[in-house]
């Protein structure tokens, strides 16, 4: 499926982004590990999560729909029915991760993840290790830890273990894992990342305590609980940025998550001179959220060092983008966890912002993007990457003529209907 995007006058409006992504996953795991039945309002529609519902289906966790809500009955302390199964995680990297650690931690479990052909050229290297320390029994296809994986659960015990990359996937693999484990579980960041399951842990009663960059769980039981996902911020920074680089544009969106470890892409472009206003909203359980306003902004190049990659990783190719718009040289470093997503999304990013002439280099762990360029439309290839292709779709927006982005199919992995939102805006838009 391809994607055809022409030049856009202004955008304008109010809207919302599809519910959290990294929220519903670990809403439907937890809650297939939970006493009880938990209730989730706002489960996103994704391909992605879909696979995680298919996934915890397939493990024996009931799962029904309520209205709009989904219903998942947790199968407690009694464990997953799992024993010589195998779970497709699809494209679904968090999936895969996160059902490690719970299945590593149930003795008796024994299943084998695969996933796409995407997510099997991605390193398990970092949940293996860990996990492994802690007693579990994972084996991958390879010696570089690639899937398909084979986990068989035992009993495990807590360890304290320094997170070599920031990776928040990994912590919550461990994290759940140590749910379960004996004595306690430390994870050590050098850097922040989303704490979304630490968050989620709490709500739900687990037995964790948080010290700066340190998080520590011990053997809890998960009570059954009420979840309301708010909208996703990722989602939200695709129509950020169209407003922020479109002239004479304003959009607002509504019912965003707010999550501090999830808004450093916010920060960073507050430091390129963005005008956005953002309004919190009284009613959170345990996530903060609100709606956020952003106009046309005349931005400014800025330095991009590892400690704000990691505070918004995924919006990496978007800062690119408005660095192509900005004044002065942007140069953006400790990017090279980039490689091993979807994609490589640091040459996929610089080889077609420059097909559609920006003056874009690549480095070892990131880029560099002199700025102001007038961008052209052309014809990009995004590598089958969601986030690639959305990105090109925003760049597109300012593009003289009109711009084809080939592998569109893959925005239903994070983002189903993105080319309805910014057609709803004002964007011209053709699906081909």
């Amino acid at each position: 499926m391809r994607c055809s995007v022409k030049k856009s006058e202004f955008l304008y409006g109010k809207i919302k982004v599809p519910p959290d992504k990294s929220i519903s996953h670990r809403a439907a795991i937890l809650s297939a590990i939970s006493e009880g039945k938990c209730i989730i309002r706002g489960y996103s529609q994704s391909s992605d999560c879909a696979s995680t519902l298919e996934c915890i289906q397939k493990l024996g966790v009931p799962v029904s729909k309520k209205g709009e809500s989904l219903v998942i009955e947790g199968v407690g302390r009694k464990g997953f029915n799992a024993e010589g199964i195998t779970l497709n995680a699809g494209n679904s990297a968090t999936t895969m991760r996160l059902l490690s650690g719970v299945v590593a931690s149930m003795e008796g479990a024994e299943i084998t993840i695969t996933g796409d052909e995407s997510l099997l050229r991605r390193p398990m290297m970092r949940i293996i290790k860990p996990l492994s320390m802690m007693g579990a029994r994972i084996v991958p296809s390879d010696e570089s830890g690639h899937p398909p994986l084979v986990v068989r659960g035992a009993n495990l015990k807590g360890i304290d273990y320094t997170l070599p990359v920031a990776s928040a996937q990994v912590k919550s693999a461990i994290l759940v894992a140590g749910l379960r484990a004996e004595g306690k579980t430390t994870v050590r960041e050098k850097v922040k990342t989303r704490d979304h399951t630490e968050r989620m842990l709490r709500y739900m009663g687990a037995k964790i305590s948080e010290d700066r960059n340190v998080v520590t769980v011990e053997p809890s039981t998960l009570r059954s609980v009420e979840i309301d996902v708010p909208g996703d911020f990722s989602s939200a920074a695709y129509l950020i940025s169209a407003a922020l680089i479109t002239p004479g544009s304003s959009i607002e969106i509504s019912d965003v998550g707010l999550n501090p470890t999830r808004t450093g892409f916010l920060r960073l472009a507050q430091k390129m001179g963005a005008r956005f206003w953002i309004n919190l909203s009284d009613s959170e359980n345990f996530e903060p959220r609100g709606s956020i306003k952003s106009e046309y902004s005349k931005l400014r190049a800025v330095e991009i060092r590892p400690e704000d990659v990691a505070r918004a990783i995924d919006e990496i190719p978007l800062i690119a983008l408005l660095a192509s718009q900005a004044a002065g040289v942007t140069t953006i470093r400790g990017a090279g966890e980039l490689r091993y997503k979807e994609s490589d999304r640091i040459s996929g990013t610089v080889e077609g912002l420059r097909r559609m002439g920006a003056d874009i280099v690549e480095t070892d762990d990131g880029m560099v993007i002199r700025g102001p360029s007038q961008l052209k439309g052309c014809e990009v290839f995004p590598q089958k990457d969601h986030r690639l292709a959305m990105m090109f779709a925003v760049a597109a927006l300012i593009a003289e003529g009109s711009t084809l982005i080939n592998d569109w199919e893959w925005t239903r992995v994070s983002f189903p209907g993105f080319e309805s939102a910014i057609s709803a805006l004002g964007a011209v838009v053709n699906i081909i």
